[in-house]
């Protein structure tokens, strides 16, 4: 089983729409939504859940009030503030201030303290026109995102190994942080997404470095490269002088929004040059990881 995932150094670069159409494009393959934080790619894949599960992201402290002595030996070991006394003197704990590092848990005497699991969200196994598909919602202001990715990256290995799948494509988060990390694990290739802006060539670098840190091959895909010709220019010597190779470059055009307003892959909806090019796209990242797949499993040839 060979795994792609599409990131993207920042948001709005085109990633999501590019994610649906290799989808579209790939057979027998598992798809999976890792941009857990604001999840999209459900918009295009029209998914009928047949599975679902809450995620616990870790654990706050709640206090017992009935077993609570007062005896105040939590307050001063709480390193984030959680834990205050009234002025009447009571304890008490504020589950928003509460990291769940667990110390209050085993300082206190009577185990008047207990953790609690906290639901940060839910994860769905659903089942798409292209394929199964594992997508994930996280709540509001909820952390661990990270440990989410993971969860939901191992259930889609299970489903590819179950059903003898030859792909998984994993639709990564924008940025280099904790979700990005857990979405590169164990992958073949990452495929960057990016823009002819100033900042889309600054985060570019950024997430491709953070990908050669873990040793991930990294392509690139250059969308709306038409906005700005020079910006493209750039980009493209910036790739051939760290060996990054550009897989293509991806016109503007209106129909691509057309395509999202009505829930369609763009491969899908109509034949256009962003269409062709993506179609043109795929099959140099298939190529690509064979050949690499090839020489892993055959390195005297």
């Amino acid at each position: 089983m060979k795994q792609l995932v599409i990131i993207s150094g920042k948001g709005g670069t085109g990633k999501t729409v590019v994610s649906a159409s290799l989808a579209s494009l790939a057979s027998n393959k598992v798809m999976v939504d890792c941009d857990v934080d604001a999840a999209n790619l459900h918009l295009l894949l029209q998914p009928k859940i047949q599975e679902s599960h809450e995620f616990s992201g870790g654990k706050t402290a709640v206090l017992d009030e009935k077993k609570c002595t007062e005896c105040g030996q939590c307050l001063p070991v709480c390193r984030f503030d959680a834990i205050s006394e009234t002025p009447e003197g009571d304890v008490v704990i504020d589950p928003i201030s509460c990291e769940g590092c667990g110390v209050c848990f085993h300082i206190c005497p009577v185990e008047a303290i207990h953790m609690r699991e906290n639901i940060s969200g839910n994860w769905y196994v659903s089942q798409t026109p292209y394929g199964p598909f594992v997508h994930a919602k996280l709540g509001i202001a909820e952390e661990n995102s990270g440990k989410l990715v993971t969860e939901i990256k191992k259930r889609a290995q299970t489903i590819a190994e179950d059903q003898k799948l030859d792909w998984t494509l994993l639709d990564g988060s924008p940025g280099i942080g904790c979700p990005v990390i857990a979405s590169l694990s164990g992958v073949d290739m990452a495929l960057v997404v990016t823009e002819p802006t100033l900042s889309g060539i600054h985060d570019l670098e950024r997430v491709t470095q953070m990908a050669a840190y873990f040793n991930v091959a990294t392509a690139c895909c250059i969308n709306k490269y038409d906005l700005n010709l020079q910006n493209t220019s750039r980009i493209e010597k910036w790739c051939e002088r760290n060996s990054i190779p550009v897989m293509g470059k991806i016109p503007y055009e209106d129909i691509v929004v057309k395509s999202m307003v009505q829930g369609i892959p763009l491969v899908e909806y109509a034949e256009s040059n962003s269409s062709r090019e993506i179609k043109n796209i795929w099959k140099k990242i298939s190529r690509t990881i064979h050949k690499k797949t090839d020489f892993m499993n055959n390195p005297g040839e």
